[in-house]
């Protein structure tokens, strides 16, 4: 089967800032992601968990995107205007997909 290289960028940021990464990421021409929960984790300020929390206020969420590698630096512009002014990580890697044409 024939496989695409393609770049699969992770955002971490804090739940209350999802709606403007989505934004920020659409306006970008980013015609695809997914938005998944983080329950907990380790960083500079120490562990943290969601456990207990009633609200989104403190959370994290985890937003992955899967694109075509001439696009990355459009989304990194549109995501860094957003996380760099918030707690947020960044992570790029190589991928490989299948129907190129989705991405």
């Amino acid at each position: 089967m024939d496989t695409h290289p393609a770049k699969r960028v992770e955002i971490i940021i804090e739940a209350v800032m999802e709606r403007h990464l989505t934004q920020a990421l659409s306006e970008a021409g980013v015609t695809g992601f997914t938005v998944l929960p983080v329950m907990g984790g380790s960083g500079r300020s120490g562990e943290w968990s969601r456990e207990g929390q009633v609200g989104r206020a403190s959370g994290m969420v985890a937003v992955i995107c899967l694109i075509r590698p001439e696009r990355l630096d459009t989304l990194l512009d549109a995501a860094f205007a957003v996380v760099e002014r918030h707690i947020g990580v960044v992570c790029i890697t190589d991928a490989q997909v299948l129907r190129a044409e989705r991405f």
